[in-house]
C-alpha cells in the first residue's frame, strides 16, 4: 500500500492522461442524453459514469496504480456521502407526510390567493417560489401551477414569454433553496458540504438575485396593459375539496425552520419534520390517510399503514382538477433512489480519478490557470455552463465539475460550500436556458413557450452566475476553511 501511495504522489501524470476519462465521460453522456432524453437519469447516465470509472482505471493501470488502491478510494468516497444519502431518504419521507398532512396544499392555496392583475408578474414569481420550495421541484411547479399561470397571463393579455420567464424564475429559486430538491442535496454531496450550511450560504447570492428579479418584473408589469381578471377559483375549489386548509399547518414547516436556525443537525430536523407531518395528517386529513390505504374507516392499523406508505413509496392524491393531480403526488423514500444511484456512481468515477492522481493533476492545472480566487470561481462557472450545453443535463453539470473542482477549492483553503453554491448558481439554474438540455426541452414543452421566447425574461436564471462571480470578484462572503489573520 505504501508503494502505491508513493507512485500516486510522485508520478507526473500527463494532463491529457488525466483529462482523457473526463473527455470520454462527457462525450458518452452527451450522446446518452441525446438518445434517452429525460429518461437518461433512470439508469443509463449512471452506467455511463461507471464506464467513465473503467476508463480512468485503465489509465491508472498504465501508471501502476493497483486495483486495491482504486477500490479503497471508491469506498472512502462513498463513505463520505453517507449523511447526504440518509438526508435524501428523509427528504423523500418528509415530502410524503407534508403532502398527506395538507402542508404542501396549504402553501399552494395561500400562494394562489395573493394573485392580482396589477401585480401578476411579481406575484407569479412569489407563487412559483413558494410552491417550488414546498415541493422541491421546478418541473412539478411549472407543469401544474405554471401552466395555470400561463393560461391566466394569456387571458389578461400578457406576452407568454414574459409569463414563462416569471414562472421559471420563481420555480428555480425554490428548486435551489428547498431542502426537498434533489439538486440542492446533490451539490453539497459532490462538494463535501453540509446541506443546511449549503442552503444558508447559497442564500447570500440567491436572495439578492431573486430580489432584483422581482423588482425588474414590477417595472415590466407596470409597463404592460392588462385586461380581464385572474380567475383561480377552480383550482382553489379543487384544493378545498380534497384537503382541509388551515393556517395551523404552517406550524410544521415553522418547526423545521426553527430547528435549522438553531443549527440542529439536518437528519434530526428532517426526522422531526417528517414525524410532525405524519401527526398533523392524522389530525387534519384523516380522510386522506384512509383513502391512501383503501380502507373503509380509519383504524390504528389503517392510519399506521397510510402514514408509513406516504413516507416510503409513491403517494398520489386525486382531485377534481386534473391539472393538480401531478402536483399532489410524492415518491417517498423510494422516489429518491434515482438521485442516490447517481451519487453512488459518481463516487465510483470520482474515487478512481482520485486514486490514479487525475483529480490532483487537473486541480493543479486549474490552479495554475486560475491565478486568483475569482479565476477559480470563473472556471467553475464556465465548466458548469459548458456541461449544460454539451452533456445537456442539469445533474451532470453539478456532478462532473463538483468532483473535478473539490480538490482545487480545498487547495486554495476555501470551504466546500463555496463550490456547492457555485455549482447551483451556475449549473442548476442555467440548464433551462439551453433548448437541447433536458430542462430546457422539458420546460419549453410543458409551458408551450419556446426557450428563445422566454430566455430574456428568465432573469433569475441568467443573473445567478453573474451574482456568484460578483461575490467572488469583490471577495464578499468567501468562506475559508480556517480563520486566517
Amino acid at each position: 500500500m505504501e508503494d502505491d501511495t508513493k507512485i500516486i504522489q510522485n508520478k507526473e501524470l500527463n494532463i491529457w492522461e488525466a483529462l482523457f476519462p473526463v473527455i470520454i465521460l462527457v462525450g458518452l453522456l452527451a450522446y446518452n442524453v441525446y438518445v434517452f432524453g429525460d429518461d437518461a437519469l433512470s439508469g443509463s447516465n449512471q452506467f455511463i459514469l461507471l464506464i467513465g470509472g473503467a476508463v480512468a482505471a485503465i489509465v491508472g493501470f498504465r501508471n501502476k496504480v493497483s486495483y486495491k488502491k482504486m477500490i479503497s478510494e471508491v469506498g472512502d468516497n462513498i463513505k463520505s456521502t453517507t449523511e447526504a444519502i440518509l438526508i435524501l431518504l428523509f427528504v423523500g419521507a418528509l415530502a410524503g407526510t407534508w403532502l398527506v398532512s395538507g402542508v404542501i396544499p396549504t402553501m399552494i392555496y395561500y400562494g394562489l390567493k395573493i394573485l392580482h392583475p396589477n401585480i401578476f408578474l411579481p406575484a407569479t414569481i412569489v407563487i412559483c417560489a413558494i410552491i417550488s420550495i414546498a415541493t422541491g421541484s421546478s418541473w412539478t411547479t411549472s407543469a401544474t401551477v405554471g401552466i395555470a399561470l400561463i393560461g391566466i397571463g394569456k387571458a389578461i393579455g400578457l406576452p407568454l414569454g414574459m409569463v414563462a420567464g416569471a414562472v421559471l424564475s420563481g420555480a428555480y429559486f425554490g428548486d435551489k433553496m428547498s431542502p426537498l430538491s434533489d439538486t440542492t442535496n446533490l451539490a453539497p454531496a459532490m462538494a463535501g458540504a453540509e446541506l443546511f450550511t449549503h442552503i444558508r450560504y447559497m442564500a447570500l447570492t440567491t436572495v439578492p438575485t431573486i430580489t432584483i428579479t422581482i423588482v425588474i418584473f414590477i417595472f415590466i408589469g407596470l409597463a404592460q396593459q392588462t385586461s380581464g381578471v385572474t380567475d383561480t377559483s377552480a383550482i382553489l375549489g379543487a384544493i378545498e375539496e380534497s384537503f382541509r386548509i388551515s393556517g395551523w399547518l404552517f406550524l410544521v414547516p415553522a418547526a423545521v425552520i426553527f430547528l435549522i436556525i438553531r443549527k440542529t443537525k439536518p437528519l434530526i430536523a428532517l426526522l422531526v419534520g417528517t414525524l410532525l407531518g405524519g401527526l398533523f395528517a392524522l389530525i387534519f386529513q384523516p380522510d386522506v390517510v384512509r383513502d391512501i390505504t383503501g380502507a373503509s374507516s380509519l383504524t390504528f392499523k389503517s392510519a399506521y399503514q397510510g402514514i408509513m406508505q406516504s413516507m416510503t413509496v409513491d403517494t398520489a392524491i386525486t382531485t377534481s382538477n386534473a391539472d393538480l393531480n401531478d402536483l399532489f403526488s410524492a415518491g417517498g423514500m423510494a422516489g429518491m433512489m434515482g438521485t442516490i444511484w447517481l451519487i453512488l456512481c459518481a463516487m465510483v468515477f470520482g474515487g478512481v480519478m482520485e486514486a490514479i492522481g487525475a483529480l490532483a493533476r487537473i486541480s493543479a492545472s486549474l490552479l495554475k490557470m486560475a491565478k486568483s480566487i475569482f479565476g477559480l470561481f470563473a472556471s467553475t462557472v464556465a465548466s458548469c455552463l459548458a456541461l449544460n450545453v454539451t452533456a445537456s443535463d442539469q445533474y451532470l453539470a453539478i456532478v462532473v465539475p463538483g468532483k473535478m473542482f473539490a480538490k482545487a477549492y480545498e487547495d486554495r483553503g476555501l470551504a466546500p460550500e463555496n463550490l456547492s453554491r457555485t455549482l447551483e448558481d451556475s449549473g442548476t439554474v442555467t440548464s433551462v436556458l439551453v433548448p437541447w438540455n433536458t430542462c430546457g426541452a422539458y420546460q419549453s414543452g410543458v409551458l408551450g413557450v419556446s426557450v428563445l421566447d422566454y430566455f430574456v425574461y428568465a432573469i433569475f436564471n441568467y443573473l445567478s452566475p453573474f451574482m456568484t462571480l460578483t461575490f467572488a470578484a469583490f471577495r464578499i462572503k468567501i468562506k475559508q476553511l480556517t480563520e486566517k489573520a
